[in-house]
């Protein structure tokens, strides 16, 4: 004879597991803004990582569709390591939602990785104009200057991302670096 409650057990047994699951799991508030609050007070690495993403996630969301797709395309063309179609498609996007901070950060980051640090500088700005705890385009500021010779002014904006995100991997150690070459620490 099949046991036929042995299945129906195991899968009571499941939905109860993932119920416990996401009914312990915090939910995470929707605006932004109190996210990044709570990332610049988590010391714990994986739950501030966890934090970015949710912040990162909520701001690529433009509320619009199309705008949305402008993102996405970008973004494929730069893991494609198509330069010219991901600037083509983030100009069309910043040229469409001026407003739309992640559009600009995206762009940013294409322009750096072609090198061309004047029109990621200029993206950055635009970025930091509407998002101004935008950690990511604070991180790529500071590499950037680093990278012209201005030490000083790349440790305060890496100084201001870790303000914001202080377990960001790598900015504690730029940190450091950078205040041991511009006098700021000493050894």
């Amino acid at each position: 004879m099949i046991d036929l409650a042995a299945p129906l057990k195991g899968m009571i047994v499941t939905t109860l597991c993932c119920y416990v699951t996401f009914a312990g799991a915090q939910e995470l508030p929707e605006d932004p803004d109190v996210l990044l609050d709570m990332l610049a007070a988590e010391a714990e690495p994986a739950e501030a990582g966890r934090l970015a993403q949710e912040v990162l996630e909520r701001w690529s969301h433009s509320g619009s569709a199309a705008m949305d797709l402008l993102l996405r395309r970008g973004e494929d063309a730069m893991r494609a390591e198509d330069w010219p179609r991901a600037v083509a498609h983030l100009t069309a996007l910043t040229d469409s939602a001026p407003d739309f901070a992640e559009g600009w950060a995206t762009r940013a980051e294409a322009f750096f990785l072609m090198e061309e640090y004047g029109a990621a500088l200029a993206d950055i700005e635009q970025t930091l104009i509407l998002q101004p705890r935008h950690f990511e385009a604070l991180s790529g500021l500071g590499l950037i200057l680093e990278r012209l010779g201005e030490e000083r002014a790349a440790l305060a904006a890496l100084r201001e991302a870790q303000s914001i995100y202080p377990a960001q991997e790598n900015i504690g150690e730029a940190v450091e670096r950078l205040e041991v070459q511009t006098g700021g620490r000493t050894l």
